[in-house]
């Protein structure tokens, strides 16, 4: 049988039930010799004590392999948990590389990034990780890379072996990488000697970190972003200090950001790009920069129109419910869609026309002037563009968003050739009601952009 117990920092107070007892049953104890005055009141008189240097990991390992083999009880031990950076790894390495049926067991110890973590208060108090900068094992190309990822997440970062008389220059080389990503005024706390008499913390930032006052004995940590020093604690928010409730207008309002910082470049005009980035949280789709289409000032001129209150007809109820209401409300418009009107009904049963074509011929004699958003129906948008050809109607504007496959391309065609009257259009056979309502909602709101 073999157990690997992790010792704690080193006081006895810091050393579990679970690992007296079991290093006072064992009758092999190996370890590195410097932990053994640690345990010498717990060690059985008749045990066999076997210390080690400590660059004899894997000797101890097969010493310890040996004697359980012979019968023994082998405690291996090893300072702070035995199954972070310490010997528990290379016992179950060894044993199952051999494929030997020897029981092994693992102590549990408290580490001392633990320890570190208990001391300083409550600097663990959101996600962390641990990094060690020995490269006797792990390629420095390796180390390098993670100190960048967790430096770029934000992580709350304990350091293991930072630096040592063969090891003097990685903790720099990681504090200049920390540089490039964290406030110069992030806490750093150097713990020394953890449950010791020698026990010393030191608390500083992470520009005045002075690689020279660590050694081997010492543990490092670096506060995240939200990390803040009270007295001689450091303190890591659960949640990020400027976290706000995240309400639907402000989750919209990220989600136009997040489409500003990562769209490809372009030379549209500010209120034609604030109408495509619209479109582009509508559907998810950066293609959208390349679908919109509009004249020129055409988003600019309708953000004055909507704010006076102006008349929008619309072909099809699906995009006057997709127009937020609140901007309705605020500034009085009238939002019209005569679908499903009588009138619209008895007209396209006698002319042999389209509810929808029926509709907007009905709402062009009533609200000629109107901002006129189609959504739907090709057979709407022609009858706008041929009214507007013959000069019938003069509409302060029209939004072509048409879907399909029959006479969407043709109907948008019309649209392009239209040059004294503001439009807007999504090409080709994309688009949809919530286009349309996408480019009325990116008038409204321009001074947004």
């Amino acid at each position: 049988m073999i157990k690997v117990v992790g010792l704690g920092p080193g006081h006895s107070d810091y050393i579990i039930p679970m690992a007296t007892q079991a290093i006072s049953e064992a009758t092999v104890v190996i370890g590195y010799h410097y932990y053994f005055q640690f345990i010498q009141h717990i060690i059985k008189e008749d045990a066999l004590c076997i210390g080690k240097e400590l660059s004899e990991e894997e000797k101890r390992a097969e010493i310890a392999i040996q004697h359980a083999l012979e019968g023994e009880q082998v405690v291996v031990i090893g300072s702070g948990d035995a199954s972070i950076y310490a010997m528990a790894s290379i016992v179950y390495q060894k044993v199952a590389e051999q494929k030997l049926e020897i029981p092994i067991e693992t102590v549990p110890g408290i580490s001392a990034f633990i320890t570190a973590g208990s001391k300083l208060g409550a600097v663990l108090g959101h996600d962390f990780c641990c990094i060690s900068l020995s490269d006797l094992m792990t390629p420095w190309a390796t180390i390098e890379k993670r100190i960048h990822a967790a430096a770029m997440g934000d992580f709350v970062t304990g350091l293991y072996n930072p630096k040592s008389k063969k090891r003097y220059w990685q903790l720099q080389t990681l504090k200049n990488i920390y540089l490039e990503y964290r406030s110069s005024d992030t806490p750093v706390a150097i713990c020394k000697q953890l449950g010791r008499e020698e026990e010393e913390i030191k608390i500083t930032t992470l520009v005045d970190l002075n690689v020279d006052e660590v050694d081997m004995f010492c543990v490092v940590l670096i506060g995240n972003s939200q990390t803040f020093r009270y007295k001689e604690h450091l303190i890591t928010p659960r949640g990020y200090l400027d976290r706000k409730p995240e309400t639907g207008a402000q989750i919209q309002q990220a989600s136009f950001v997040e489409i500003r910082n990562n769209i490809p470049e372009n030379e549209l005009p500010k209120d034609a790009l604030w109408a495509a980035i619209r479109c582009i949280h509508t559907s998810g789709d950066f293609e959208y920069l390349n679908y919109l289409r509009t004249s020129e000032d055409a988003i600019s001129r309708w953000n004055e129109y909507l704010k006076n209150g102006g008349t929008i007809v619309t072909d099809v109820t699906m995009v006057a419910a997709g127009i937020t209401k609140a901007y309705i409300s605020k500034y009085k418009n009238e939002v019209i869609c005569l679908l499903n009107d009588k009138e619209t009904l008895l007209l396209a049963e006698k002319e042999g026309l389209t509810r929808t074509q029926a509709g907007i011929r009905i709402a062009a004699e009533k609200y000629p002037n109107a901002l006129f958003v189609i959504g739907n129906a090709p057979t709407a948008l022609i009858e706008i563009t041929d009214q507007i050809q013959e000069g019938t109607i003069t509409p302060t504007g029209v939004i072509g968003a048409p879907v399909g496959f029959i006479n969407v391309i043709e109907s948008k065609e019309r649209l392009k050739t239209i040059t004294h009257i503001p439009y807007a259009l999504i090409t080709d056979k994309r688009g949809g009601s919530n286009f349309a309502a996408a480019i009325v909602n990116a008038a409204f709101t321009l001074q947004e952009a």
